[in-house]
């Protein structure tokens, strides 16, 4: 493979560099690579002993003031030092933005498993891409607790909207174990309960870190209506938001991929692959490399690490990676020391399949549909 190009995804984090030391399932980077890679140290926290859960699918409507909500398990004491456990990485140069396309209009489901019901919390003209070193499922090389949401590494101030229609069920500090803690390490967040769901279950999804927020308990917001700016509230090294979708619960245990969830760019595509060795088990905190055929730029994404995350309950992905520009790519997998590669080609606007079986290769699922977009239905 070609030298690895990250002029476009990674340059609009470079002020928030660090040295670290990679894990060591991870390939040999470059001291900058590796400084990218730790834009937000620390954003996901260590498994809480109890989480609250405002808001059951079914449950009533009646605002409850964040101070007075209760949480479903007996929670354990946590100082804040305990909560505030990892080193933050120190400001650096300022970033250079990259080009994005703006996104489809959510909802859109192209194929039939799709669900990409959100629309993206921050608006175009900013940054609202995923930290690329950083993405759902990962642990910063070992770095971190593992990552439960993405980061958006947008300015601070920045306007954060809904990404769908809904009812706010959580203002403030403590969303981390769902009562009111000045030192929760979401910082100042909001949680909103969706007027739509997924396989009978409600869905929500969680903005943190923010710098300030403009609505209250209970209010019912629109998709893209303001709800606060992007601040580094709690436990983050810098201005960026974090993004979360939760299905069923709004628990720290009940999230999924929001990359999934979130509409691409328009004339881009989604990949998702599921990574196991030979017998099946998985291979978590795994390189997978991406190349596009018309350009060389590589791009790369490591398998979720083991524990706290969960995978898409079509797909069973171990890996995914939005915003790949339509066109032929080929993958490779390097696996007890033999490289294996497979060629595919990104649909626009879908999630597009990839499956590594250990010796047995790569497999490319080229099943693809043109249906309409369709509407998200009620939970």
């Amino acid at each position: 493979m070609v030298a690895v190009d990250h002029s476009d995804t990674d340059s609009a984090y470079a002020h928030l560099d660090r040295d670290s030391q990679p894990h060591q399932l991870a390939v040999k980077l470059r001291p900058a690579i590796i400084a990218s890679a730790l834009l937000i140290a620390g954003c996901a926290p260590s498994p809480p002993q109890a989480v609250a859960n405002q808001g059951q699918p079914k449950a009533a409507t009646t605002a409850v003031p964040s101070e007075q909500v209760q949480a479903t398990e007996p929670a354990q004491p946590q100082t804040a030092a305990t909560l505030a456990q990892f080193a933050l990485p120190q400001a650096g140069p300022n970033p250079v933005s990259a080009w994005r396309p703006p996104p489809y209009s959510a909802p859109l489901a192209l194929r039939p498993e799709d669900h990409f019901y959100f629309s993206r919390p921050i608006p175009s003209g900013a940054v609202n891409w995923p930290n690329p070193r950083y993405r759902y499922g990962s642990t910063l090389f070992g770095e971190e607790a593992i990552h439960t949401g993405v980061d958006l590494g947008a300015d601070r101030g920045t306007d954060v909207v809904a990404a769908g229609d809904g009812e706010v069920v959580w203002v403030g500090y403590g969303l981390y174990r769902g009562l009111y803690d000045p030192e929760d390490p979401y910082g100042l967040a909001i949680a909103i309960r969706h007027d739509f769901g997924y396989l009978d279950q409600a869905l929500y999804t969680v903005y943190a870190h923010l710098e300030s927020i403009s609505v209250w308990l209970g209010q019912r917001v629109r998709a893209g209506d303001r709800i606060g700016s992007v601040g580094s509230t709690g436990h983050a090294s810098g201005p960026h938001l974090h993004f979360e979708v939760r299905l069923g619960e709004n628990r720290y245990f009940a999230t999924r991929n929001p990359e999934l969830w979130t509409v691409p760019a328009e004339g881009w595509g989604v990949l998702a692959g599921r990574v196991v060795d030979t017998i099946g088990n998985p291979l978590p905190e795994f390189l997978v490399q991406i190349k596009s055929v018309e350009t060389d730029q590589i791009w790369e994404v490591w398998t979720y690490a083991l524990g706290t995350v969960k995978p898409d309950e079509k797909y069973e992905e171990s890996f995914v990676i939005s915003d790949l520009p339509a066109g032929p790519y080929q993958v490779q997998i390097n696996y007890l020391g033999r490289p294996y590669t497979a060629f595919l080609f990104v649909y626009a606007g879908q999630t597009n399949l990839i499956n590594f079986h250990g010796r047995e290769g790569l497999r490319v699922e080229s099943d693809t549909v043109t249906a309409r977009s369709e509407s998200p239905p009620s939970p």
